[in-house]
This record gives C-alpha cells, sequence and structure tokens, in this order.
C-alpha cells in the first residue's frame, strides 16, 4: 500500500479540520428560521378544492359570543394555547416560571414588523370566531368550538401586530386581507385549509376572492 508522505498527511489533516470548522460556523451563525404556523395545503390544493365549493349566504351573529369558543386552553403545565403559539412564532423566546413570554424576537407575516415585546402581538385565528359561527359553528357543541378556537394542528392560529389584527376583526377574504401583499397566498391557503377541515361553508364574496387571489399564486 503506498504511504502519504508526512508533510502531505499533515495537510490533509488541516485542510479536513478547517473544512469541519468552516462547516460548523457556518450552521451557528446561520440565521434562526422563524417559526410558522403548521404548512397550509398547497395552492393548487386550495383551487382544488374551492372548485366543489358551492357558495351559501352567510348565517347571522344571532346568539354568537365569544365565551362559546372557550380560550386559551391549557397545552401543558402552566402553558395555555396563546402562550404556545407565541413560543412556536418567536425566534429566542424566553418564558417565566407561569409560561409568560418574558423576551423574544417576533416577525409579523401580515405586515412585515417585528416586535420585540409579546404585549404587541395578538394571536390572531385565521379563520376568525364569528365567522365560524356564521359558516356553521352555531350548530357546533361547546366542545367543538373549544377545539376549532384552541387548533394547533391546522394553521389556524398566528401571532401578528395586535392592531392589524384588530382591523381584520372577524372579516373574510372578500372584505379583508394581510397587507403585506407577499403574504396573500400562503394567507388564502391557510383559510382554505381550515375552512376545508372543519367543514365550514363560504359565501361567493369570500370564495371569489379567494380563487383570485389562489390563480396569481
Amino acid at each position: 500500500m503506498a504511504l502519504i508522505p508526512t508533510f502531505y498527511a499533515r495537510r490533509i489533516g488541516v485542510l479536513a479540520s478547517t473544512a469541519a470548522l468552516a462547516a460548523l460556523t457556518s450552521l451557528l451563525n446561520a440565521p434562526t428560521a422563524a417559526a410558522a404556523p403548521p404548512t397550509p395545503m398547497s395552492a393548487s390544493a386550495a383551487r382544488a378544492y374551492l372548485a366543489t365549493v358551492t357558495p351559501r349566504t352567510e348565517g347571522s351573529t344571532s346568539g354568537y359570543s365569544r365565551d362559546l369558543f372557550p380560550h386559551w386552553s391549557t397545552v401543558s403545565g402552566t402553558c395555555n394555547t396563546r402562550e404556545t403559539v407565541l413560543k412556536r412564532d418567536g425566534v429566542n423566546v424566553v418564558q417565566d416560571s407561569a409560561c409568560a413570554a418574558v423576551s423574544g424576537s417576533w416577525y409579523s407575516a401580515y405586515d412585515g414588523a417585528t416586535w420585540t415585546a409579546a404585549s404587541d402581538l395578538d394571536i390572531d385565528h385565521v379563520v376568525p370566531l364569528a365567522e365560524a359561527w356564521r359558516s356553521g359553528a352555531s350548530s357546533w357543541t361547546t366542545s367543538k368550538r373549544q377545539q376549532f378556537a384552541n387548533d394547533l394542528t391546522r394553521p389556524q392560529l398566528i401571532a401578528v401586530t395586535d392592531n392589524v389584527n384588530q382591523a381584520k376583526g372577524d372579516l373574510d377574504p372578500g372584505k379583508w386581507m394581510p397587507p403585506r401583499t407577499a403574504y396573500r397566498c400562503t394567507y388564502a391557503r391557510m383559510w382554505v385549509n381550515v375552512k376545508q377541515y372543519w367543514g365550514l361553508s363560504m359565501d361567493s364574496g369570500e370564495k371569489t376572492a379567494l380563487v383570485n387571489v389562489l390563480n396569481g399564486c
């Protein structure tokens, strides 16, 4: 077997060590990926589902109350759904013994703002509770409405700038879309995903707006 001269053997060792160090440094210095809600269905899947939807006239808010959608539920220990989403959607989030976020950084995908205080954020129900009520949830049990209001499995909850969420209110995509246009495709996919899973109806203006957005995605 051919022997590698000592000089070259040392050089190969140095190069290997340098490459390993460079890879480690790159890994450590790589930007932290922002957490996000569960990935919604694809645009093509959303378009396909919308093609099957027969629009229905929206119901009324008669009898509606947010109390009929109990939230935020305990997820684990002292952590409820709100604190769980804040931890998931933030970067370097530190929580106290009560699970409250005391520091961190949050990027609001709706408007592109970055915040360092949890008090500047709301947890948005992508499909608002009142919208769900008008779309079929009025006939659900309170238990099912609670599951909907605390749904961490579908892309239904997201941490966003509080006043942007308040401007949205209970409006559907026919009346409101995120001001950051780059997020509208994702938002439309999220909305359709949630409505499909929970079997909620859509009115004509809502469906038309979603189709228009998704056709451009």
